[in-house]
């Protein structure tokens, strides 16, 4: 099994690059709240993969009680399909969560996961737009939603998994988690 210094070390270039990229394009969007979000969002995936980076094979995989037997790759896997099928939602016009492909691969190997996030936050930069939202709770009904008020939910979404994988890397006796890791915006400025 490949140990997290030569993970860190194969994607620093890549999350670098990415980076520059989002800094360098001109924004799909002039709102500066949809900015705001933007950034926010590649912050916290950036943050996801180097939390990623650092661990090994085991702890991605392990069952944790604490998680009724889930894993940090399962958690992970949830997270990037949600922020898939977005970005795959975004090109038809029409979101639906609830039916998507499960990538066991996600689960089980940290870097795919880490690959996945990392065009994740390549394709995040869009223009705000409406779009449809269908899934298993509506039924046969549509809602109308948009693109940054799903980017929002992920967002939320994928922060509120963090906090659940912060809580089973912690009971395993990790020590060295960031104290942002798994935390939402508001607590943060509220802490401030």
């Amino acid at each position: 099994m490949e140990a997290p210094q030569s993970r860190i070390k194969r994607h620093t270039l890549s999350l670098a690059n990415v980076s520059l990229k989002l800094v360098n394009e001109p924004a799909a969007s002039s709102s500066p709240l949809c900015q705001t979000l933007l950034m926010d969002t590649v912050d916290t995936l950036k943050q996801f993969i180097h939390v990623l980076e650092n661990l090994h094979y085991d702890e991605y995989v392990e069952p944790h009680a604490i998680l009724s037997h889930g894993t940090v790759g399962q958690h992970t896997r949830h997270t990037v399909e949600l922020f898939q099928q977005l970005l795959e939602g975004y090109q038809v016009g029409e979101i639906d969560y609830d039916n998507r492909k499960r990538d066991h691969r996600l689960s089980h190997h940290i870097d795919s996961a880490i690959e996945a996030i990392a065009e994740i936050i390549c394709q995040l930069n869009k223009q705000d737009k409406t779009l449809k939202l269908k899934g298993a709770h509506l039924n046969e009904a549509v809602l109308s939603t948009s693109y940054a008020r799903e980017l929002l939910y992920n967002l939320e979404h994928c922060i509120h998994h963090q906090a659940i994988i912060k809580i089973a890397l912690i009971s395993a006796g990790r020590k060295d988690l960031s104290t942002t890791f798994g935390v939402a915006k508001s607590t943060l400025l509220n802490r401030q």
